[in-house]
């Protein structure tokens, strides 16, 4: 109060402290191993985030032509009905977009059905290398001297 100098400053400096948060994966081991992980297996998600854009693509193109028709406000073009898709796709629907002709709801159902799936395919991803970074990790030792034996695949 007695000094007139803007002391905003402070603050930035105290918000940059909370990088100090991000350097805790080296202190520990599960997030150290979940980084491995991931960079382990970055291709094939990769491919699963690719595959999953080709599919909202595809879907929310088809679903354009079978609902524009009937729904021209909620499926007004192919980028309006990207939503609808990516809802539909990673969950069950928002509600606020549905389908109301008959093969638009079967389309509707198959999207949600194999949304599901392609949602399970990371987390099989990721739970495969978590078990394949495990045995890498793993040490045994041997039965007859006792000594450190490095699994090597």
């Amino acid at each position: 109060m007695i000094i007139p100098i803007d002391l905003r400053f402070l603050w930035v400096l105290r918000l940059l402290r909370l990088f100090r948060v991000f350097k805790f994966n080296r202190y520990s081991s599960a997030l150290n191993l979940i980084s491995k992980v991931v960079k382990r297996k970055k291709e094939e998600l990769i491919a699963t985030v690719f595959i999953m854009v080709f599919i909202i693509m595809i879907s929310s193109t088809l679903i354009y032509y079978m609902e524009n028709a009937v729904q021209p406000d909620k499926f007004p073009n192919i980028v309006a009905s990207f939503w609808w898709a990516i809802a539909t796709l990673t969950t069950v629907g928002y509600g606020d977009i549905y389908p109301i002709t008959a093969i638009g709801k079967i389309f509707a159902s198959v999207i949600a059905i194999s949304g599901i799936g392609l949602v399970a395919l990371p987390t099989g991803i990721i739970s495969s290398g978590f078990m394949s970074e495990m045995k890498r990790d793993k040490i045994r030792t041997c039965p007859n001297c006792g000594e450190r034996i490095d699994i090597e695949e």
